[in-house]
């Protein structure tokens, strides 16, 4: 009967640990191991088993060292982003596509604009390609000459991201002519940033190993501020879009030394 009692006061705890760190994480996004051992008293062990078991449940996200909020892309939204400038992101990927050569080695980001630019890479010969969008793969992998990687993980229904907690690792052992990202927003001090924590990571450790960073996004994007900070237009080399920023952003722009590449939309 003791044994029972102790029993059921553990899994109280657990229960108690982890409505916390849901709770916990809704309002700050990341949460490291140290800290829930250090909040609940437990062994950092425990707080690892804390967060494989939430993660299982799709609550949480592993990361190195901690974990981050899984809360997937509400699907209408995502929808809306297919829908809402097609015709600037289809531009955009195909004035990416130009400055790739046949044979190059390229990272691509997940997100709308990106898979833009894989539909635009379909026709180049020998491309080496790195990416945790499932959609970018699937279209690329027609191709019999490229290859193409994607690291393991749990995929985001919505948009076909994979992440895990190796998404970082997997991505810093290769080397890359040309990394392709986008973003949530670039804001007036010329900050760009996302709204996941993972997918920061993940676009963090491919401009590392980076021999051109191409930011690739349309001119909505002007002005807004993502969750979570990625760098600044100083860490990209070329910032391709459909229309030219201004104000206080063009000046950002120019002084930032990011060369400007205006994509030419396709007339009816």
């Amino acid at each position: 009967m003791q044994i029972r009692d102790e029993e059921r006061d553990d899994q109280g705890k657990k229960a108690r640990r982890h409505a916390f760190l849901i709770q916990y994480l809704e309002q700050n996004r990341y949460i490291s191991v140290e800290e829930i051992a250090s909040r609940f008293s437990v062994t950092t062990q425990t707080a690892r088993r804390d967060i494989v078991a939430l993660e299982l449940e799709g609550k949480v996200r592993r990361l190195h060292g901690g974990a981050v909020a899984s809360t997937p892309i509400d699907p209408t939204v995502y929808r809306q982003r297919r829908i809402a400038n097609a015709q600037a992101k289809d531009a955009i990927g195909s004035a990416v596509a130009r400055m790739v050569p046949d044979h190059a080695s390229v990272f691509i980001d997940t997100g709308t604009t990106c898979e833009a630019v894989a539909r635009a890479l379909i026709d180049h010969k020998g491309l080496r390609v790195v990416t945790y969008s499932l959609r970018a793969a699937t279209t690329l992998s027609e191709r019999t000459d490229f290859t193409v990687a994607v690291p393991g993980g749990f995929v985001r229904q919505v948009d076909g991201g994979v992440f895990s907690q190796n998404s970082a690792e997997f991505i810093q052992a290769f080397k890359f002519d040309f990394v392709v990202i986008s973003v949530s927003g670039i804001d007036e001090d010329g900050d760009i940033g996302d709204d996941d924590y993972a997918e920061v990571a993940a676009v963090r450790a491919a401009m590392q190993q980076a021999g051109s960073v191409i930011l690739a996004l349309d001119s909505s994007k002007f002005g807004r501020r993502g969750l979570v900070r990625l760098g600044s237009l100083r860490d990209v080399d070329i910032l391709v879009t459909d229309t030219a920023p201004t104000g206080s952003l063009a000046a950002m722009t120019a002084k930032s030394g990011v060369a400007l590449e205006l994509a030419r939309l396709e007339l009816a």
